[in-house]
């Protein structure tokens, strides 16, 4: 089991996009969801799936991941609670750290959120100043709110 621990943080401006190191293409569901668990079904670039079960709603929480086949994770979308979600992933280094900048598109199309993974909440990462207002703990910007109760919240873009 491993422990999650992660910052999240909407996006000011477009001052990120000069550092970009990798994109990533997802497609990703929520076969399970409830107020403090889920499992997700991933496929980054249509090739590699995972799926994870995530316990918690802290900034620390236990994950546990696996790999499956492309196939699988195609066929688990089709019994996703809510929406599909689909967003590019741009890691972005900034000192010492790498931050995820998650762009939505569909649905949530115009969303940004960055988040920060860290191996401890001990962790200090200098904020970039790009960043806008920290949405850590706020259920509405987490994937599974996004998925499984849209239309239901409201979020600022």
């Amino acid at each position: 089991m491993a422990k999650e621990i992660e910052r999240k943080f909407l996006v000011r401006d477009d001052r990120w996009r000069n550092s970009v190191s990798e994109v990533k293409h997802f497609r990703q569901a929520y076969i399970a969801s409830m107020e403090d668990r889920s499992v997700r079904v991933r496929l980054a670039n249509e090739e590699v799936a995972t799926i994870t079960i995530k316990l918690g709603r802290s900034l620390t929480r236990d994950e546990f991941e696996y790999d499956i086949a492309a196939t699988d994770a195609k066929e688990l979308m089709c019994a996703a609670i809510g929406l599909v979600i689909e967003k590019k992933r741009h890691l972005v280094p900034y000192k010492g750290f790498t931050w995820e900048v998650d762009v939505f598109m569909g649905a949530h199309e115009g969303l940004i959120i960055a988040e920060v993974e860290m191996k401890s909440e001990d962790d200090n990462p200098e904020l970039p100043d790009w960043l806008g207002q920290e949405v850590t703990g706020e259920y509405r910007y987490s994937n599974q709110a996004l998925a499984t109760q849209y239309g239901q919240n409201d979020y600022e873009l």
